[in-house]
């Protein structure tokens, strides 16, 4: 995610270190650059320069402030702030209230308004305890129906559709009829869209918010789109006033100039972004974590709130009394391993961690990284698994022939798996300097 223009804004603000203070050259120098960088990424050149230009003055205003800190440091935190500023301060939420709440959504067509849709019945449904319905209103691209069928099964939400009526208006009121009679309390409506911005397309969507006044119109934007996102909502905002902006496909080769700027040039907060197909990578939007991940920062906020999504504690307990009894076995490890995975996009999750992200930078890492870990634990025996010490060396062979692996490669895997059983173990007893002084470490995939 933006990975081009973290590059060149860490080139930029490298500038200032080993400088003793800031001043009006070395801060100039870096100004050019992070104007180059936000202009590359697709930031209207009238956006990049108030913002540096706002950066400079407060910069230049702490010239005499804060002698403790190092320029560097004092100027990321200025441009963390005013990056903030720029995608709109805090995060604005979606207003769902109403009987029932109506949630209209918009965009043209390859946006992912439908895929979108799903998540977003799927994240109301699992983190906010609504009952949604999904509306299938796109009439015209032949997909689309089924589409949304496809989805509303996968999340298990109930889903409207009149497959014999072409009046996208009418199918939204009966919609909303149906959910109010079916105890729904949130409506989603999936409209169509086009290849480009025309009048028939326009007065439809028009007609259709008209129709059902939604308690929320959201517009969905392929993010990959740059400042052509941001002039299509422009023209999609003078005609439906929508409530705020969807960033979607974050995962692709996004060069930040919509994300940057949407708000700024159209004064609707972006209140979610989303990557990939898969249903649960819907993240709400907040400036401020977006502002420190295209800095290089990380987001350790939004990692520790996926890892506790995952956190069952009757389940930390359980583990907690076998390591501390030194039986944490494969079964426990597969059952750690399976819940970082429902974490999401592994590299997307490193980037959260302070870091991490330029260390990944060029590393190639596959979401199925950990297939052959479990294709090695999934090859032994059930009293094998429960028990490892007894792997001996014809156990081992046999697990490396079911598993296709070589003998080195199951050794070298249950060698680390013992060591991180131990260090755990001695870490449940208070042993840290055993620890600090024993090595070990987390098994990995070879």
């Amino acid at each position: 995610m933006f990975e081009n223009l973290t590059e060149k804004l860490d080139f930029a603000l490298k500038n200032l270190k080993g400088e003793g203070k800031l001043t009006e050259l070395n801060v100039a120098n870096s100004i050019k650059e992070i104007r180059r960088a936000l202009v590359a990424a697709d930031v209207n050149y009238k956006i990049a320069k108030e913002f540096t230009d706002k950066v400079k003055d407060k910069a230049l205003g702490t010239e005499n402030v804060l002698s403790s800190v190092k320029p560097g440091e004092l100027m990321v935190k200025i441009v963390m702030d005013e990056m903030t500023e720029l995608m709109g301060g805090q995060s604005v939420g979606i207003n769902v209230k109403g009987n029932p709440g109506i949630v209209l959504i918009s965009g043209l067509q390859g946006s992912g308004k439908t895929t979108f849709s799903g998540k977003l019945a799927l994240y109301l449904k699992d983190k906010k305890g609504k009952r949604p319905l999904l509306v299938a209103c796109d009439v015209y691209r032949p997909a689309a129906v089924d589409q949304l069928t496809v989805l509303a099964d996968q999340i298990g939400v109930k889903i409207y559709k009149e497959p014999e009526n072409n009046d996208p208006v009418a199918i939204a009121k009966n919609a909303v009829a149906f959910a109010k009679a079916n105890s729904h309390d949130v409506v989603i409506v999936d409209t169509a869209g086009r290849l480009s911005v025309d009048e028939g397309m326009m007065q439809e969507i028009e007609n259709i918010k008209n129709g059902i006044q939604p308690t929320e119109t959201l517009f969905v934007v392929d993010s990959m789109t740059g400042q052509d996102a941001v002039n299509t909502a422009a023209i999609f905002n003078e005609r439906l006033n929508f409530d705020g902006v969807v960033l979607t496909k974050l995962d692709g080769d996004t060069r930040g100039g919509a994300a940057l700027s949407i708000k700024y040039s159209v004064g609707k907060p972006i209140k979610f972004v989303s990557s990939g197909e898969k249903l649960d990578t819907l993240e709400v939007f907040y400036p401020d974590r977006m502002a420190q991940r295209i800095l290089g920062m990380g987001d350790i906020v939004s990692f520790v709130e996926k890892a506790q999504e995952q956190f069952d504690e009757k389940e930390a307990e359980r583990l907690e009394k076998k390591i501390k009894r030194n039986k944490f076995d494969f079964n426990d490890f597969l059952s750690q391993m399976n819940q970082i995975k429902k974490m999401g996009d592994i590299k997307s999750l490193m980037n959260m961690i302070p870091g991490m992200g330029k260390l990944t930078k060029d590393v190639d890492i596959d979401n199925n990284a950990f297939s052959k870990v479990e294709s090695i634990i999934f090859s032994m025996t059930p009293k094998e698994r429960t028990n490892p010490e007894l792997l001996n060396m014809s156990r081992k062979k046999r697990i490396a022939a079911g598993s296709g692996k070589t003998i080195h490669e199951v050794n070298m895997f249950i060698k680390q798996f013992d060591q991180m059983r131990k260090m755990m173990h001695m870490m449940s007893k208070g042993k840290f300097n055993d620890v600090m002084g024993g090595g070990g470490g987390m098994p990995r995939p070879n």
